[in-house]
């Protein structure tokens, strides 16, 4: 990201939800400021929100369980809502979904509003079904999500394993929107981090303007698979 073309910046503090329409030719990029942040991120078309985030597509046809730089965010259209660009953090983790109150509940204890102002235990899955009334749209059209910074390994037998540490202070990692999309993030704890005390951390999000992927864009040539969904994101736009 080149200073000059940040157009926006600001702080998201820990355990809060934020939502933006990430336009075609810009970019995200979302910077742990502490170390060992979790951003977890939802994605949909903002023209056609039918139009959602697949992860088992992400997941296949780029032959992976975690995601990095040159990875691609499909939608269930076969199309592409977001490339990552960057990335110093190198594994974020697709496959753990999210906290929700219960959970949280359970783990920290319960503290609400009322009891702790901004310092309350939240919960990821409560602020995303939030954030998407905003829109018009409720709990049955949030589905799968990406933890941004966190890792969890898969061991032979099945049972994930979350790796501390997977991100130091300054880690970041950059989102590329392909359409315009609906990108919801929300900063509460990883549901599998093992720290008992509740203390989400927060990030710097700067958006900037870019230039449109050429033929030769690594996360284009990652596989053939991409090669196709980038021809058709383009063809929707013409």
């Amino acid at each position: 990201m080149v200073e000059s073309s940040v157009l926006c910046s600001e702080v998201l503090p820990g355990g809060a939800t934020w939502s933006h329409v990430l336009k075609r030719g810009t970019a995200l990029r979302i910077t742990d400021l502490e170390g060992g942040t979790n951003v977890a991120a939802y994605f949909l078309n903002f023209e056609l929100p039918a139009e959602r985030f697949n992860l088992p597509d992400t997941l296949k046809a780029q032959h992976t369980a975690r995601l990095t730089k040159g990875h691609v965010l499909y939608s269930d259209m076969g199309r592409i809502l977001c490339s990552i660009t960057d990335d110093t953090a190198g594994w974020h983790d697709p496959l753990a979904g999210l906290s929700n109150s219960a959970l949280v509940e359970k783990k920290y204890g319960k503290l609400t509003y009322q009891q702790a102002r901004n310092d309350w235990h939240q919960n990821a899955r409560d602020g995303m079904t939030i954030e998407l009334g905003k829109y018009g749209m409720g709990p049955r059209d949030l589905h799968a999500t990406v933890n941004f910074f966190s890792k969890v390994a898969v061991d032979e037998a099945g049972n994930m394993h979350f790796a501390p540490g997977n991100s130091p202070a300054g880690s970041y990692v950059e989102l590329r929107a392909e359409m315009n999309t609906l990108l919801i993030l929300n900063t509460c704890p990883h549901p599998l981090d093992p720290e008992p005390k509740y203390a989400p951390k927060p990030v710097e999000l700067s958006i900037s303007r870019v230039p449109p992927p050429r033929a030769d864009d690594p996360c284009r040539t990652q596989c053939r698979e991409n090669a196709r969904g980038f021809l058709l994101t383009e063809f929707y736009f013409l």
